[in-house]
């Protein structure tokens, strides 16, 4: 590892900075990981675009379809492909504590900068608070690396702003991807202060949250690398803007961008997020490729809707710069 166990928060707070992305996983016609794919992306990802560190195999990733040895692979071509270039956090999530256990030694052993697990799924337990922060106790005591914590509704309750500011006192809980509403990130910012660095995925909220809320990383999604080209990087532009406290360009610059948003908002269909985000990356020039069961690919008419739109909302492909 790159940094002590006591540690942790102070090489979070100075290395989980910027923009990092959740990063899509490419597979092949035969549904194999796409591992030459996967390496053009992050190249492009990370040197064509700026991207400050990249989340590895998350729902965006389709972790729930891989098996472990999968997971742990997708990991180790990131370390490799990101060296001396951006950061890693590698998804540790899973309802099975060993296997969560598992994946944060590999990422551990191989190099990686942080790992992120998602709060677990829990049945018939209410409320929730002491089981939660014991997992994450449990987490935390067990291993040494800065570990990130997820809240999202998928878990079926949202963490609280208080219970995450207790977690925050653990030696390696660095930081939180945040999945609520508002006024609960903005009060755990209020709370946490420096023990813990919140963000949230939504693109459309990181101004606002860099400008209101002095956030210093946008933890993460898939939009720093559908929004951008190699020669349009309007979101890594308006992020610089703004940490730089040129508010009202970095606005203008962000406004810039609401087609492009449009276009993407409005030709998702309903269920099939990856797979519409996979076709989009293609038009770009990226490595997409197919889902795995048991999600749903796009139709005919829906990539027509999609390849319109991609066509009408000012984004120019930059094919080339992932052709190497």
């Amino acid at each position: 590892m790159k940094y002590d166990k006591k540690d942790a928060k102070d090489f979070a707070r100075a290395h989980l900075r910027g923009i990092w992305a959740a990063a899509l996983t490419p597979f092949g016609d035969d549904l194999r990981i796409d591992e030459s794919g996967f390496r053009r992306n992050i190249r492009h990802w990370t040197r064509d675009l700026g991207i400050d560190g990249l989340f590895i195999s998350g729902k965006q990733g389709e972790f729930f379809s891989m098996s472990v040895e999968e997971r742990k692979r997708t990991f180790e071509i990131a370390v490799e492909a990101t060296s001396g270039v951006a950061g890693t956090i590698m998804s540790c999530s899973d309802q099975n504590l060993d296997t969560v256990l598992e994946l944060a030694r590999h990422a551990q052993d191989i190099g990686a900068d942080f790992i992120v697990v998602h709060a677990p799924v829990l049945h018939f337990v209410s409320p929730p608070d002491d089981t939660v922060y014991e997992y994450y106790r449990h987490l935390s005591e067990a291993l040494d690396i800065g570990i990130a914590m997820w809240s999202h509704p998928d878990s079926g309750y949202l963490m609280t702003p208080e219970l995450c500011a207790r977690l925050a006192d653990l030696p390696n809980i660095v930081a939180i991807k945040y999945s609520v509403p508002r006024e609960m990130y903005a009060r755990l910012t209020q709370l946490a202060g420096d023990r813990l660095i919140v963000s949230t995925s939504s693109e459309e909220e990181w101004l606002d949250n860099i400008v209101e809320l002095n956030w210093q990383v946008y933890l993460c999604s898939t939009p720093p690398y559908l929004l951008q080209t190699a020669a349009d990087r309007r979101m890594r532009q308006y992020t610089d803007l703004a940490m730089r406290g040129e508010v009202g360009r970095a606005r203008e610059v962000s406004a810039s961008l609401d087609p492009v948003r449009r276009a993407l908002r409005s030709t998702r269909p309903g269920g099939k997020s990856h797979a519409h985000q996979k076709y989009w990356q293609e038009l770009l020039g990226q490595v997409g490729g197919p889902v795995r069961r048991p999600l749903l690919g796009l139709t005919p008419e829906e990539k027509a809707a999609t390849r319109a739109a991609f066509e009408a909302c000012g984004l120019t492909p930059a094919a080339t710069s992932v052709a190497g």
